[in-house]
């Protein structure tokens, strides 16, 4: 059981457990499960964590089909510049490993934007925390539990 899965059941939200067997060699972990558990990209969201020029870091929770707009990810959450965070800082500031990161449970909670496509969804699927495992919810309670805000940072380049 990992550290979403046990966020999930101590808050007694409602939600579906989906497995898949991962293959190491995927290009994009995302579309990975998208593919193999027959879901529509639009309703998979990738978990991606990015850093300021002070190297704050934040959650940006993206459909995997599309791209994180950095200009719109510093917006939102009323910065100068964004990249992406480093590997190893993302790992110890999470307890997730890459292509796994869930953003449930994490280590330390992260100011989060949710990209405003999930706003008219009934479910969306995101990393449970292990790669080859996903879990679907209903965006709202993905916003409570992580005092997310709507905002539009995906691009579709």
């Amino acid at each position: 059981m990992t550290p979403a899965i046990r966020l999930l059941e101590k808050h007694g939200i409602k939600f579906d457990l989906l497995a898949y067997q991962h293959d190491p060699d995927a290009p994009a972990y995302g579309l990975e499960a998208a593919e193999k558990l027959n879901l529509p990209a639009a309703q998979v969201f990738k978990t991606l964590v990015v850093s300021d020029e002070s190297n704050r870091l934040y959650v940006a929770i993206v459909p995997v089909a599309k791209q994180l707009s950095m200009k719109a990810m510093a917006k939102a959450v009323k910065v100068k510049r964004i990249t992406m965070a480093d590997k190893d800082l993302v790992m110890r500031s999470t307890g997730y490993v890459l292509g796994g990161v869930s953003p449930l449970g994490q280590k330390k909670p992260l100011p989060t934007v949710l990209d405003d496509s999930a706003e008219s969804l009934p479910t969306i699927y995101v990393s449970a925390g292990r790669r080859g495992l996903e879990v679907a919810l209903v965006p709202s309670d993905l916003l409570q539990l992580t005092r997310a805000v709507f905002s539009s940072v995906a691009s579709d380049n």
